[in-house]
């Protein structure tokens, strides 16, 4: 018998790529979107979808049951920058959402459980180069303290209950079928954007700014990998570095220019040059490697590449 999923926070930048990708895996039917507003035209049409709010405990109760749901990726949450205008709304968002999953899979309704956590969850005193698994944890952002506080959670209910949660430490994700979200590193995606349209963009980060990045695709790839793997190889059960590329928006830019040549940029920190300088600069994520085979595919240049080759294709300008 197949296994059914459901996706909280479908609708998301992350979570309609993945309910997309999970429905190739598992089959359309066998992968309930679900979020508190419907999503794309493709989503919507490509297999089950409820409306549902990721605070309502009851709710997603009924749904797991309607369905007989197996698994749950819990992927509602307000990001970083949206976070720090609304910071009690972003703590209840994104800690009680996370509860009310984790109390399914205690109360054995469901069998597994997938969270994302962030880079978020370090701060200025984390080692900013090769950041490793382990490490001091400091988080300056309600985003971060949030995920922070969620790994903990999801160690403890591994620990003290046999829930079996697994989570991955996002970098910036980068992707030509979203529109940018309220993330610190979103400016990543909406350069893209800011170029095709216009041939210019005002980076609210500094040029010299290097944050961990990872192409869409394979974010998605290390979701569905992690939660494929046996549970023996899942050592760490608070969340796993992964890393992609690290680069600047000075350096994106250059990239940007060799399909773009005249393309302009500026800068105009804000508020978020704050954030981005509280998180590291690169991620040692060998402990992904070594318990369940973790590795990234793109580069930089064959990411830009492959946003030059995608985005004209969708009328979005």
């Amino acid at each position: 018998m197949a296994k059914t999923i459901l996706i909280i926070g479908a609708c998301g930048q992350i979570g309609t790529e993945l309910t997309m990708a999970l429905r190739k895996v598992y089959g359309s039917k066998n992968v309930v979107a679900a979020d508190i507003r419907e999503g794309s035209d493709e989503l919507m049409v490509s297999g089950p979808f409820e409306i549902l709010d990721a605070m309502d405990a009851s709710r997603i109760d009924t749904i797991c049951a309607q369905y007989f749901v197996d698994e749950v990726y819990l992927m509602a949450a307000m990001l970083s920058a949206t976070g720090e205008k609304f910071p009690k709304k972003a703590w209840d968002l994104n800690m009680n959402s996370l509860f009310n999953v984790l109390d399914l899979a205690k109360e054995g309704k469901v069998s597994k459980v997938f969270w994302p956590s962030s880079i978020a969850v370090f701060g200025p005193t984390t080692p900013s180069e090769n950041t490793p698994q382990k490490t001091i944890m400091e988080p300056s952002t309600v985003y971060g303290i949030s995920k922070q506080t969620g790994e903990r959670w999801c160690e403890y209910y591994h620990n003290k209950y046999g829930v079996d949660v697994r989570s991955i430490r996002y970098p910036g994700l980068i992707s030509w079928k979203a529109q940018p979200g309220g993330g610190t590193t979103d400016y990543a995606v909406d350069i893209f954007h800011q170029a095709l349209e216009h041939n210019k963009f005002e980076c609210f980060l500094e040029e010299d700014t290097m944050l961990p990045m990872m192409y869409m695709e394979d974010a998605i790839r290390a979701t569905i990998e992690i939660m494929k793997a046996p549970a023996s190889s899942i050592k760490d059960r608070s969340a796993y570095n992964i890393a992609g590329i690290s680069f600047t928006p000075a350096e994106i830019a250059a990239e940007i220019r060799k399909h773009q040549p005249t393309f302009e940029i500026t800068y105009k920190p804000d508020f978020r040059q704050q954030i981005a300088d509280s998180w590291p600069g690169s991620i040692d994520d060998s402990q992904a490697h070594n318990d369940w085979g973790w590795n990234h595919y793109y580069d930089l240049e064959s990411m830009v590449t492959e946003m030059f080759t995608q985005l004209p294709k969708r009328s979005i300008f």
